[in-house]
């Protein structure tokens, strides 16, 4: 970067209320969008204020840069994407203005997340209708910009049929608001000075003129696909007045919404609201062999009255497989279908609805086009909802470097045109030896069709250009549209001229004209466009060397890929207030940088792009990095599965091979070491630790929160206790014999809950045996130290190839511990059959627990019949690699026992982060996210439990409160 454009952009800074970034690090993280395109911006700003923003429309004017409009960056066709300054409006644009009930409106700022407005407007009994798989980040503004659709729109319309009002900067810095005008007014700005009258001007001239609207209509989609965006909507504002005798009245919003951000700057939007759906759901999943079977079925099912008709082809299905949270999701799925199409009704009353189904499958049978129609009710159509909703994200999981592409992924024709299209679409295809992904709205007669190709190749990148020019052939000859919900953006602006005609495309950059003389918003989207098989992710046919890592990541084909299994989804930056634990530290910030997109997006770039023998030696990834807590929600919650912990632990290990490794570092890596130490001098070691004195020098030396209180050492370790003991169970009696690991934690600050273990699963006749074992090796791990994490996997393998089988399974009480066998160990281990073997058979005490209840061993008549109530809150780890259903089911077994999971995602200890003074800050913010209010508004009388060590901690020095673990509750309540 030139040093004057620097000095430029240091003073825009030192003007802006909001932030200005221009470091390498967020000029990459806002290279890319969920697109297959990549640009560095020239810099990334978070306005607070509209001053701000005419300012930076100044900057831009007097620079001969742009401004690129962005909010959750959820793009799929590269809208957000550019070379000038990326603007961000999602951190302080984000605020609910007003709701007038009678009116059923409501006005916000852009910033506003679509499920966010849902929950804030359910008390008034009304809702904002598009609904985006991305629904729980993305935002109105975005929706606005791409005329967003989704599921609902067969019932409820699209963004556009929504839009009422928008407040907006023009180009020359001017606020205008446009909303709906009568054809006098219309006249009356026409007449007027200044950009908006020279706006107003075009639009009467262009749309007015002889033979406009008959140009318009014969060469743009068919008015009843109601899901088109190829350029700006001027087939709409044909429609109103003063262009239609009787029409509606003029607005320009029409001409906004969809227009991707290219006219104007949108501050504030008003909104059209539907009361809340009936509240009655049936869905029948219907199940096909072929995909031809389940178009055809469309036009029958569409015959009812439906709210959604979503489709599903085997590919995505397939891949649902494969992901942790989905396959549980999947449990509905008869057999091994082609394709599934879910139909949804809804009512107030049961009855009904009930006929309404029953009619429905009746039609479907008589077609005998479908083999299964399962009905669901409930949390079932919420599991298969969020099944399809991870369609987009699932496609990341592809293994390799051929991915599902979106280019034509967009196209929508005619319900009545759909089979038949479908049908030359699958001809087309077979001639590129294609395969492609069905998948979305088929009752809206728009599939998301992805072929399969490796951008990496220059051989693939030109049959990128080459399907998506002649599936723009076929779409023409339907008289379709290119776009019906994600934009034209990079990938399809080129072929706007086709779609809509020469003509009408010259009126669209006179327009573009007449709102952005100088090109400052959003330049190359729409008209003027950008090569759509340029400014990829990836320089064709580049060179890219093999880097070794000591984590396997062969699963994923190389660690590379296994970054780039994010396709920028942003799944990684729902709210807490829609569940799930991804991603704790962005929640906290709200900082994009703090995304799980982020981190993988930043390693990618890194590791593709840098000329240093150590790729990972940049500070750029220590600074993305720094942040994560390594909570693993990603590896399960993210559709793609991207395993963001394995990634940072990897790159801690590369890094400090390059810069070494701090006294901390090693501190909290050796912390077993150190407290095996303090355990020969219990007193003495934990006076030093709570002497407030002493504990501050501790903690000043070594880089320790001032706030935190240190863990104190138990007076004899549980190896200790364990020696000493006479093991009662006699092998031939007992139920089964069990391996209890003792891990580091529970062996020297968490004794109790070793003996509480010890004592329950004797007293139930199991035999508990013991044997000497190394660390699990979580704190290396934690810390990148992973020469020695990997000495201590290979270790614990040795040990316990021998003497883990069904029979005699492997027991941990601490997650993080215990769950290393099941996921880290896999990688690291050397013999990794017998690593294999033993993740099998190793279990979190409590899923162990409840399996015996599941087989009868285990009964409530062996427990009391005293009353109470729990509330429960999971370790990250468990979430994440096991489930939270164990612990509930056997705080549930005492007869009276009452228990509630706390819908808490991540507590924000993780470790050492939370004792981090640098970390403190967010790890405290963490905790009040959802954990902490939810245990100060239990009753004194109330046990809290959780099962992880540091999260027992983070619950005591946040709220003040004891936290036990399932298993010291559960031997509690032994009779």
């Amino acid at each position: 970067m030139q040093e004057s454009t620097v000095h430029n952009l240091k003073q825009l800074a030192v003007n802006l209320s909001g932030e200005l970034h221009y470091d390498d690090l967020m000029r990459t993280l806002y290279a890319t969008d969920a697109s297959v395109y990549r640009m560095l911006p020239l810099a990334v700003a978070l306005p607070k204020t509209i001053d701000d923003i005419k300012r930076l429309i100044q900057f831009a004017k007097d620079n001969q840069t742009s401004l690129i409009p962005r909010t959750a960056g959820t793009s799929l066709a590269g809208q957000c994407v550019g070379k000038g300054i990326v603007v961000d409006v999602s951190k302080y644009f984000n605020k609910i203005l007003n709701i007038d009930e009678s009116a059923q409106t409501v006005t916000l700022q852009p910033g506003v997340v679509r499920d966010e407005l849902n929950l804030y407007l359910k008390p008034f009994g009304l809702f904002f209708g598009p609904n985006t798989s991305t629904s729980n980040r993305c935002m109105i503004g975005g929706m606005v910009g791409n005329n967003s659709s989704g599921t609902t729109s067969i019932k409820y319309g699209v963004t556009r049929d929504k839009v009422l009002e928008l407040h907006t900067v023009l180009s020359d810095g001017s606020e205008a608001v446009f909303s709906e005008i009568s054809s006098e007014i219309f006249t009356e700005k026409i007449s007027h000075d200044g950009l908006e009258g020279s706006i107003y001007k075009t639009i009467y001239r262009e749309l007015s003129a002889q033979g406009a609207k008959e140009q318009i209509t014969s060469q743009f989609a068919k008015p009843e696909i109601h899901r088109r965006n190829n350029g700006y909507a001027i087939d709409e504002l044909i429609k109103a007045q003063p262009f239609a005798e009787g029409g509606a009245p003029f607005n320009m919003c029409q001409l906004l919404a969809g227009s991707e951000g290219t006219l104007a700057f949108t501050t504030q939007i008003t909104l059209k609201l539907d009361k809340i759906p009936p509240s009655q759901s049936m869905m029948v999943a219907a199940h096909f062999n072929s995909i031809e079977a389940c178009l055809e079925s469309v036009n029958i099912v569409m015959k009812h009255d439906l709210f959604t008709c979503e489709m599903m082809d085997k590919t995505i299905l397939d891949l649902t497989k494969h992901n942790k949270m989905q396959r549980e999701n999947r449990r509905f799925i008869q057999g091994d279908p082609e394709a599934i199409l879910m139909c949804e009704l809804k009512s107030d009353d049961f009855e009904p609805l009930k006929n309404q189904i029953d009619t429905l499958i009746s039609d479907l049978e008589q077609s005998g086009l479908s083999y299964a129609n399962p009905v669901l009710l409930d949390d079932e159509i919420e599991h298969a909802n969020t099944l399809r909703k991870a369609g987009l994200g699932l496609l990341g999981n592809m293994i390799g470097d051929p991915k599902a592409v979106a280019c034509i992924e967009d196209t929508a024709v005619a319900l009545d045109d759909l089979s038949c299209y479908i049908k030359e679409f699958s001809k087309l295809m077979e001639t590129y030896n294609q395969k492609p992904v069905y998948y979305a709205h088929a009752g809206a007669g728009e599939l998301h069709l992805r072929p399969i190709l490796n951008l990496k190749k220059q051989s693939d990148v030109e049959l990128f250009r080459k399907i998506t020019t002649d599936v723009a052939h076929l779409v023409k000859r339907y008289k379709g549209s290119m776009s019906g919900e994600h934009g034209d953006g990079i990938v399809r602006a080129e072929f706007i001229p086709m779609m809509i005609g020469a003509d009408n495309y010259e009126i669209l950059k006179r327009i573009k004209s007449a709102f952005d003389p100088n090109s400052i918003f959003n330049p190359g989207k729409i008209v003027d466009a950008f090569p759509m098989d340029k400014a990829l992710r990836y320089e064709p046919d580049a060179e890219i060397s093999e880097i070794k890592t000591v984590l396997d990541f062969s699963s994923s084909q190389g660690i590379l890929r296994e970054a780039e299994k994010c396709n920028g989804s942003g799944d990684c930056r729902k709210l807490p207030e829609f569940g799930g634990t991804m991603c704790p530290s962005y929640r906290a910030t709200r900082n994009e940088k703090d995304t799980t997109r982020a981190r993988a997006n930043a390693l990618r770039e890194f590791l593709s792009t840098s000329n240093k023998v150590n790729k990972f030696d940049h500070k750029e990834l220590k600074e993305v990095f720094d942040l994560c807590l390594s909570c693993k929600a990603c590896a399960s919650e993210c559709p793609s599965s991207v395993d963001v912990a394995s990634l940072k632990a990897e790159f801690q290990y590369q890094y400090q091979k390059a810069n070494g490794t701090s006294l901390r570092t090693k501190l909290f890596a050796y912390n077993n070491s150190l407290n095996g130490f303090g355990s020969h001098f219990p007193r003495l070691t934990n006076f030093m630790f709570s002497n407030s004195f002493t504990a501050s020098v501790l903690k000043k030396s070594f880089g320790i929160a001032a706030q935190r209180t240190l863990p104190l050492v138990s007076s004899k370790s549980l190896s200790k206790i364990v020696k000493g003991a006479i093991n009662k169970i006699d092998k031939d009696t007992c139920i089964k014999e069990v391996y209890l690991f003792n891990d580091e934690f529970t062996n020297h600050l968490d004794t109790s809950v070793g003996v509480d273990a010890i004592t329950l699963l004797e007293a139930l006749n199991y035999k508990v045996t013991l044997v000497e074992h190394s660390e699990s090796g979580r704190s290396f791990l934690s810390k990148g130290l992973l020469e020695q994490a990997k000495d201590v996997a290979n270790k614990n393998v040795y040990v316990f190839k021998s003497l883990i089988f069904e029979e005699t399974p492997l027991l941990g009480i601490e997650p993080s511990a215990i769950l290393t066998f099941r996921d880290e160990y896999l990688r690291l281990a050397d013999d990794k059959s017998s690593a294999a073997h033993i993740a099998k058979h190793t279990f979190l005490i409590e899923e162990f627990i409840k399996q015996e209840i599941d087989l009868g061993n285990i009964t409530s008549s062996q427990f009391t019949s005293e009353v109470k109530t729990i509330k429960f809150h999971g370790h990250c780890h468990q979430k994440a690699l096991a489930n939270q259903a164990s612990s509930f089911a056997i705080l549930n077994l005492p007869e009276h026992y009452s228990v509630t999971i706390i819908n808490s995602g991540c507590c924000g200890m993780a470790g050492s982060f939370g004792y981090e003074k640098e970390h403190y800050d967010v790890s405290m913010q963490i905790g009040e996210q959802t954990l902490f209010p939810a245990i100060r508004r239990a009753g004194d009388d109330i046990v809290i439990s959780a099962n992880g060590t540091s999260c027992r901690h983070q619950i005591k020095d946040g709220t003040g409160r004891n936290a036990l673990h399932p298993i010291s509750i559960l031997k509690q309540a032994l009779l």
